[in-house]
């Protein structure tokens, strides 16, 4: 057995094996430790092999944990009973193989999976220089593809966020991809450059499809294709073989899609924060999807912004249709809420890995498809079109529909082979069989009051167990009395046990029904699932269409809720904003009771199609720069906006350069990892662009600082010429804006008092004479010495830069000594909480006893 767990372990050294021994999957050799540490298993040895196991019903609780671990596990079954291979001789060894590859990618267990995101897995490759990417989604049957530059390389794989890449060996050696697989490192597999080779390709999609020819799927690439076959032979070395389900292949065309790079959907947090969590994401606040499906779907459309004006118009025109119709809203909802997930169904009953569960999660998601569709068919003045092809995708009355709930119990086990899933009076020889096993306890009992009567022995008892089965046991002082029909079988202490050959006979009947009643439900079972997929194509477009009615009747549950309005999409380079919001920080203030948001206007036109902004720190420019950004995306994914009015120009490629990290790991500063993002959009800005820009050179010399953003400033205006926010606390930029034509300065407003200065939260035009960044400084608490100290270097500063005079004649360099300030004493505690006006002579006299008192008890710090 060791040599054939070797010979396994050997064909997959780059996996954890578990093995099946009977009812434990068990592990060997240099893997048992490693995963015995991993999850928390007993250590063992057997003949100085280290071993450790699970029960084999446990799998689906540790696989999680070894998966997210960084494990790949191969799934070695046993293939027959052991019984059979006993017929072989005694010492044979029971068949064993791998029927499965459990990789991040190729996951399709719903423990293992988030019902609200895909998991993909896709594969790159390259052809004669030209790129192609494809993925799929195992779960879901999801699978595209498409033909991309090296350029376009990082954005696309930062939308799919692939949980698994596929690589052939020779793009890991291209210096132009190692930055690019440096993020990727941990998702990367390597595969064989065979795996790639383009001859294959196209012959191996039309065995997948039975077709011969992909014309009617689409116009495919000989890159793409190729990326998209090394999927498929991944999935048949991975899946054995199964039946892989998967839906004809789609190609994405890269300019119908908004292109966002890695860092700028980091800086803006679209799915995660910074910090790494979801909560306080742009999702997390929008997301009002009440379904699996529908939450992978708004997901990816927020990942993935059209740039098509009319795909765009027509998202829109569907949102819109449901804000006319408000309480439609909360009617279509309420029963959305309780739908399953027919695409993770499907998937797994295409992969011969689905249960009585799933068979009934897709009758139930028929029954309430067919009454969505009812409802739609009972509004007035038609449907717009995307709701129009998603009430057509609905389906009428399918066969299949009433066929499961008819066979299907009301309480049905998570696997099949447990039986008791199909209704009662479904099937005449389910229901006979059924009855011959349940009613065998009461013939049991009925022959055992039989035996005792012609035996004369009342304590006579017919017993089981799983090695004599059924045997008739009695105390040994009446075993002399068991004679005729009784057949001896066995003496105990103090009894003895006899069977007969009624009881065999009887026995026999019993686990033949038994067995033959799961044998014909595993049969029905099959009959029931090949219904299903025989109509795959119908069923994955009515989950689709349940997806769009979610994701489009919640986008206008958050646009009437939070007064978000249409925007205006435009073929232009337009980008008007009047009252914009921020959605993620005004739904904090006001989940907070905070001051409500203040909105802000944003023309980027008309001669001012870059804003040079400027103000304190703490004003508010970070929000407006990220808030107008944010704008862009849910506009072209096709959601309202927070605005009293929006009119967007369809923007092609959005940058965002927010915020400050570093990358100590690869050797990169703060200021190096912000010249690398800024120098990708310099060389990649197109006039139909969006750049957003803030503090660009603060990482280094306040000159070298300051040229930086000059030059850069006037790149994006001469050669760019893209529409853009750029912030900056460097005020003498804002003498540009007086020379380039399409450059206009803006600043924060903040109101001065006697207490100090307030932030109004306000863009307005014109230039900030200063950045207080010491009244900033003093609310974060720095120490009062250092603030005056500071106050009086920057009045020196001001002063003599107006004369002219430079850094290197000041007087104030001189440096400054600080004496360390003494912790007050209570005595002075409390002297300056005396008003001598307001005492009588009495109470003054009073308190200077106990100022007295108090001197005399104080003993200063050494």
């Amino acid at each position: 057995m060791m040599a054939q767990y070797r010979t396994l372990k050997d064909q997959h050294p780059d996996c954890v094996l578990l093995f099946r021994l009977g009812d434990f999957y068990e592990v060997f050799f240099e893997d048992a430790p490693t995963v015995a540490q991993a999850i928390g298993l007993q250590l063992t040895r057997r003949n100085e092999i280290p071993m450790c196991g699970l029960p084999w019903h446990q799998l689906e609780s540790y696989l999680p944990q070894l998966i997210q671990k960084g494990f790949r596990v191969a799934l070695c079954e046993q293939l027959e009973d052991p019984a059979e291979a006993k017929k072989r001789g005694p010492k044979a060894l029971v068949r064993r193989d791998i029927t499965r590859i459990i990789t991040p990618g190729t996951l399709t267990e719903d423990t293992l999976l988030t019902p609200r995101s895909h998991n993909y897995l896709a594969a790159v490759t390259s052809v004669r220089g030209n790129y192609g990417l494809a993925w799929l989604d195992l779960s879901t049957g999801v699978f595209q593809c498409q033909p991309l530059s090296v350029a376009e390389l990082g954005p696309r794989l930062a939308a799919l966020e692939p949980s698994e890449i596929l690589l052939p060996e020779i793009l890991t050696q291209r210096p132009e991809l190692f930055e690019l697989w440096r993020q990727w490192k941990a998702r990367l597999t390597v595969q064989p450059d065979a795996t790639f080779h383009p001859a294959n390709g196209r012959e191996r999609l039309l065995k997948l499809y039975q077709t011969q020819s992909l014309d009617a799927f689409g116009a495919f690439g000989v890159p793409e294709t190729t990326a998209a076959a090394a999927l498929v032979a991944y999935l048949d070395l991975t899946q054995k073989g199964a039946t892989l389900g998967l839906q004809p292949l789609s190609a994405v065309h890269g300019d119908g899609v908004l292109q966002i790079d890695p860092a700028t959907r980091r800086n803006l947090e679209l799915t995660a924060t910074l910090a790494g969590g979801s909560k306080g994401s742009l999702l997390s606040v929008i997301d009002r999807t009440v379904t699996a499906a529908g939450g992978r779907l708004f997901r990816e459309q927020l990942a993935n912004p059209l740039t098509d004006v009319m795909a765009i118009n027509a998202r829109l025109d569907a949102v819109g249709w449901w804000t006319e119709r408000a309480p439609l809203i909360e009617i279509l909802r309420a029963p959305l809420k309780t739908a399953p997930d027919l695409e993770r169904s499907l998937g797994r009953l295409a992969l011969r890995r689905g249960g009585p569960r799933d068979l009934a999660a897709i009758a139930g998601g028929l029954t309430l498809a067919e009454g969505l569709r009812n409802l739609l068919a009972q509004q007035d003045g038609g449907l717009p079109p995307l709701l129009a092809a998603a009430w057509q995708a609905l389906p009428v009355c399918l066969p299949l529909t009433a066929r499961l709930e008819d066979a299907l119990a009301d309480d049905l086990p998570m696997l099949a082979r447990d039986g008791g899933f199909i209704r009662t009076g479904f099937n005449p020889r389910l229901d006979e069989l059924r009855r011959l096993a349940s009613d065998g306890a009461l013939v049991i009992r009925d022959l055992e009051a039989r035996y005792r009567k012609e035996s004369g022995i009342a304590t006579l008892k017919i017993k089981h167990n799983n090695i004599l089965g059924y045997y008739i046991e009695v105390t040994s002082r009446f075993a002399d009395q068991m004679g005729a029909p009784f057949i001896h079988r066995q003496t105990m202490s103090g009894a003895a046990r006899f069977t007969t050959t009624e009881l065999g006979d009887l026995q026999s009947q019993l686990l033949k029904a038994d067995a033959e009643a799961k044998g014909l439900e595993l049969q029905l079972f099959e009959e029931l699932a090949t219904m299903i997929l025989a109509e795959m194509p119908a069923l994955h477009a009515a989950a689709g269409a349940l997806a769009t009615l979610d994701v489009t009747s919640a986008l206008a549950d958050l646009a009437l809720r939070q007064n978000y309005v249409r925007p205006e999409i435009a073929a232009d380079v337009a980008f008007t904003i009047e009252a914009g919001r921020h959605p993620v920080v005004e739904a904090m203030l006001a989940a907070g009771d905070a001051t409500p948001f203040a909105p802000n206007g944003c023309c980027l036109e008309d001669g001012g199609r870059l804003w040079l902004l400027t103000g304190p720190n703490m004003a508010g420019k970070s929000t407006f720069l990220r808030q107008n950004a944010l704008m862009v995306i849910l506009a072209q994914m096709g959601s309202f906006v927070p605005a009293r009015r929006a009119r967007i120009g369809v923007v092609d490629k959005l940058f965002s350069r927010v915020g400050a990290a570093d990358d100590l790991a690869q050797g990169r500063s703060t200021f190096m990892v912000e010249m690398i993002e800024t120098a990708a959009i310099l060389n990649q800005a197109t006039a139909r662009s969006l750049v957003i820009l803030d503090e660009i050179g603060r990482g280094t010399a306040t000159y070298d600082g300051l040229s930086i953003a000059w030059a850069t400033l006037e790149y994006l205006h001469a050669h760019n010429q893209c529409r853009g926010l750029f912030a900056t606390h460097y005020h003498e930029l804002t003498q540009l804006a007086g020379q380039l034509p399409h450059l206009a300065a803006h600043t924060m407003d903040v109101r001065e008092t006697a207490q100090g200065i307030v932030f109004l939260h306000q863009v307005k035009p014109g230039q900030a004479d200063r950045s207080y960044g010491i009244f900033v400084a003093q609310l974060a608490g720095m120490p009062t010495p250092v603030l005056e100290r500071a106050e009086h270097i920057l009045s020196r500063l001001e002063e003599d830069r107006v004369q002219g005079r430079g850094l290197t004649d000041l007087p104030l360099f001189t440096p400054q000594h600080f004496r360390r300030t003494a912790a007050s004493s209570p005595v002075e505690d409390a002297l300056r909480g005396i008003d001598p006006d307001a005492l009588t002579p009495k109470e003054a006299l009073e308190q200077l006893y106990v100022l007295k008192a108090t001197a005399r008890t104080f003993k200063p710090a050494a």
